[in-house]
This record gives structure tokens, C-alpha cells and sequence, in this order.
């Protein structure tokens, strides 16, 4: 037997927590296990063909190790296709979340739709009472008296507002990838850079600019500076490190912004306004 909390959970943000608090303690409250179904890819996906512009808060990787540390027993990925898209919410409650699952309980957030007839939370909830499941609705976080939703996120993110973006989150955001090589122009100044190759392209870039950044490479972190430019480069100089890290795994994760990208006229004053990026990141650290 199961309690089963359902939704994309883009980010698992603060408002997911929010679910997965109430996921976890229905679950205990009834001796059972605690279930998470997700999909894959993102319904947008299937049925308007522009996940591309959505663009991603979490891969799905990134997602399921969040859950799952929250204390969550499994997380089910089902694939989000055509024939999928097609089920109502009783079929998916009946068929798959009560039958499959074995569900005796669902967790909703206060604003999933289920199925094809998108079937508000209340009624969703409703539904489940006449199929003889157990449901609870959650209401939502709240930051700046709005809801939180991934939307809302991302907008933040897209607009450089990364503190903003933290807070929704309850965490810093972060990039993950392979470092590859560039054009090694930083370290001709004194500034060497690791080039970021995402492992999820659909994760939303922040706004273009220069941003006072965490940096985590084989287990140790490191303040550091990240530029991302109008082409969506990624380029981030670690603070006190100078190793290769070629190939290695590196997550940067975003703690302010500092500037908007600039067009320098020559080395020298590119060099001298990352000589203050660093200072100022470096009074801040100081000052903590």
C-alpha cells in the first residue's frame, strides 16, 4: 500500500516541499510507503511542441535525487505521450495511482490538474472519495504574497533576479555539466574559466551577466564567478583553484548577480572589472 503525491514537480520547490511534508506524514500516519509519480518529458511537450521555450528548473535526474532526500520511499516516472495525454483523471486515479499502485491516499497541490478533462484539485479530490481513496489538498508557499509556482521561477531566473529565484526554491539554483575546452583567453589574463556543456539543455539559463557563484568539482566547493553571455555560454572562474578539470563533473550554483554582461574594449579593462567582480565577491564572503 501506498500514499502517492502526482505532478511534474519542476525545481521541487517550496510549495512542492510543502506537498511532500504532507506526502510524507499522511504516509506515516497510515504505515505505509510514500510514492511520487512524475512525467517525462514535460505534458508541454507532447502537446504543444515547445518544451524548448519552457525550458527546465531541474533535470530529471536532479528531480528524482531531490525527492528522494526529502525522505520519499520512490519516485515513478511515467512517459508523458500521446495515448497518456488521452486518459481522464478517473482512469489515471483507477487504473494506475489506486490498482497499479496501490494507493489508499493522493496528495494534490493546490493547483494539479489531472487528466484529460483537467479536473480541478478539489475535484480530483472528490473523484478520489468515490473511487475509495483518501485525499488531501495542499495550499500553497508564498513569496513576495504571490504564489510560488515554477513559472514564477523561472520569470526570476530569465530576469537575472537569482535571489528571488533561491528563496522560491529554498536553495540556490544550479547548472550541472561537463567542463570543456574554450578558447583559454581567461587565463591569458589571470582569470582561467571552466566551460560548462550542460548534461540537460532545457534547464533555464539566467539572464546574461556576471554572477557571484559556488562551484563544485570531485567533492569540494569554491566561491566563484560566472559569466553567461547572449549565446548562452557559461564560463565560471573558481576562486583559489587552478587544477584541470577537464571532463569532470561541475556544479555551479547561482548566489548573486553582480553585473549585466559588458563589451569591453580591450583585455585590460576586461581584466579590471573582473579584478572588482572578485573583490566584491570576496568583501561579501568577508562580511558573512
Amino acid at each position: 500500500m501506498a500514499v502517492v503525491a502526482t505532478g511534474f514537480f519542476d525545481g521541487v520547490h517550496r510549495g512542492h516541499a510543502r506537498v511532500i511534508d504532507t506526502l510524507l506524514a499522511e504516509a506515516s500516519a497510515r504505515g505505509t510507503e510514500s510514492v511520487v509519480v512524475t512525467f517525462w518529458p514535460h505534458p508541454r511537450a507532447v502537446l504543444r511542441q515547445d518544451a524548448r521555450s519552457l525550458g527546465l528548473l531541474t533535470s530529471q535526474e536532479e528531480k528524482k535525487r531531490l525527492l528522494l532526500d526529502m525522505g520519499v520511499s520512490r519516485v515513478e516516472v511515467l512517459e508523458f505521450n500521446a495515448d497518456f495525454a488521452s486518459w481522464t483523471a478517473e482512469r489515471y486515479l483507477s487504473d494506475y495511482v489506486r490498482d497499479t499502485l496501490g494507493a489508499e491516499a493522493v496528495v494534490l497541490g493546490y493547483d494539479n490538474r489531472l487528466g484529460s478533462d483537467l479536473l480541478l484539485p478539489d475535484q480530483s479530490a472528490a473523484l478520489a472519495g468515490r473511487l475509495g481513496l483518501g485525499a488531501a489538498v495542499v495550499p500553497p508557499e508564498y513569496f513576495d504574497s504571490k504564489e510560488i509556482s515554477s513559472t514564477r521561477i523561472r520569470t526570476a531566473l530569465l530576469e537575472g533576479r537569482v535571489e528571488d529565484a533561491a528563496s522560491m526554491l529554498g536553495r540556490p539554483y544550479m547548472l550541472r555539466g561537463a567542463v570543456v575546452a574554450g578558447n583559454r583567453m581567461g587565463r591569458t589574463i589571470g582569470f582561467p574559466t571552466a566551460n560548462l556543456r550542460m548534461y540537460e539543455p532545457l534547464k533555464v539559463l539566467p539572464a546574461p551577466g556576471a554572477y557571484f557563484t559556488q562551484a563544485c568539482v570531485q567533492g569540494r566547493c569554491y566561491p566563484s564567478m560566472t559569466n553567461i553571455d547572449h549565446a548562452g555560454k557559461t564560463e565560471t572562474h573558481i576562486l583559489g583553484f587552478d587544477e584541470d578539470i577537464y571532463g569532470l563533473d561541475l556544479a555551479v550554483s547561482f548566489i548573486r548577480r553582480l553585473r549585466d554582461e559588458i563589451r569591453f574594449e580591450n583585455f585590460e579593462a576586461l581584466r579590471a572589472r573582473l579584478e572588482e567582480d572578485k573583490r566584491i565577491i570576496l568583501l561579501s564572503l568577508r562580511e558573512k
